[in-house]
């Protein structure tokens, strides 16, 4: 039951993340805004993923697993019920602050939870479920948009679909279900001293750096790609939004399948592949701009980073800051979904969408060095 709870959770984070790029044009009509106004909703969750950052282990460590999860459903389900009604721009930029908290305490109590059963499979297939979310909040919101229903319609669906969660995580609480209500305890020290080591861990921060530019990558692809397509390519508007979903559905499917390709390469040779085949793939939306193959291959490509980060940690840094290890790594590495699309969007403001492409290779690149600096230091700390 509680691996389910934990499946249905990450659905219903990536349905609430991936519906914003199709919803992004619309949002801009509304309140008359630019590709650089509408940043600000990025940058808002900023203040929420900070405090889930620094508070997650502690939380889960003195309230257990369900509570914290029942806070972060209910912040999260708030946050989009304010999407659907506000009718000012800035009371919506505020409410960024505890959707960044809601999806913060979600990825990071669950993936702790995942990485201490130590399956690289079932690490797969927890993110493959926040693929199947992120797959269908574009493909809902295209599908209402092309009916003519208004955007806002679409965070009232998106936060009934989170409110599920809310009962969900009362049960665990009220039942005092086991495996969410145990306080998790891996050495003598206090979550707070944990904490303070896995911040002075060089690995640990850099696992951290690793994601939030792969978060931020990935954000900016799925927020910007039907802007990319639809306004600036002038690709029919359900193509354009279906192809979002494409994007999705590869990210999906290969973290279902990730795990075997672990079986046979291993984690460190799948993630250099993927990291080749993002680059190349990249360069492909770039320089190719009618052909739509590009965006469903970069999907592919990101599908095992975040998962098989997570799931080496716990063999890279010592057992009793895990928890706290990657309850920082994970809502940390959640500012990369506020601040890389925030700065994509500032230049494309500048220069136009086209850039926003241009930009993702980069990243790419940068991954690969981080990756390779972790693989090298484990490697290190090894034959120590």
């Amino acid at each position: 039951m509680a691996i389910l709870l934990s499946f249905y959770a990450f659905i219903a984070i990536g349905i609430a993340e991936g519906g914003l790029g199709v919803l992004i044009p619309s949002i801009i009509e509304t309140y008359n805004l630019t590709s650089a106004n509408i940043t600000f909703i990025f940058l808002s969750q900023v203040t929420g993923y900070i405090f889930a950052a620094l508070s997650s282990s502690i939380l889960s460590n003195r309230i257990g697993l369900a509570r914290m999860l029942l806070l972060a459903s209910i912040s999260l389900t708030f946050a989009l019920i304010i999407y659907a009604f506000s009718p000012y721009w800035w009371l919506m930029v505020a409410a960024g602050s505890l959707l960044g908290l809601g999806i913060g305490l979600i990825d990071a109590g669950i993936n702790s939870y995942i990485a201490n059963r130590n399956q690289a499979d079932l690490m797969g297939w927890l993110h493959g479920f926040y693929g199947i979310g992120a797959l269908s909040g574009p493909a809902i919101a295209t599908t209402l948009l092309a009916v003519n229903l208004p955007w806002r319609s679409v965070y009232l669906i998106f936060a009934a679909v989170v409110g599920l969660m809310i009962i969900a995580m009362l049960w665990a609480v009220i039942s005092d279900y086991k495996p969410l209500n145990k306080k998790i305890k891996k050495s003598d020290k206090t979550a707070s001293a944990n904490l303070g080591t896995a911040l002075k861990t060089p690995t640990v921060l850099l696992a951290g750096l690793l994601l939030a530019v792969y978060v931020g990558t990935e954000a900016s692809v799925g927020n910007w790609a039907y802007s990319v397509q639809h306004i600036s390519r002038n690709t029919p508007t359900l193509i354009a939004g279906y192809s979002v979903s494409a994007y999705w559905l590869g990210l999906t499917l290969g973290r279902f399948i990730s795990g075997r390709f672990v079986k046979i390469w291993g984690a460190n040779r799948t993630l250099n592949y993927s990291l080749i085949l993002l680059t190349l793939s990249l360069i492909t939306w770039w320089l190719l701009p009618n052909q739509l193959i590009s965006l469903p291959l970069i999907g592919i490509a990101l599908a095992p980073i975040f998962p098989l980060t997570i799931w080496l940690s716990p063999q890279r840094i010592p057992s009793a800051i895990v928890p706290a290890a990657i309850g920082f790594i994970t809502s940390v590495a959640s500012l990369g979904a506020a601040m890389i699309p925030s700065s994509a969007g500032y230049f494309a403001s500048m220069f136009g969408l086209e850039v926003i492409p241009v930009l993702m290779i980069p990243l790419a690149g940068l991954m690969l060095v981080l990756h390779r600096v972790m693989v090298n230091q484990s490697t290190v700390s090894n034959e120590q």
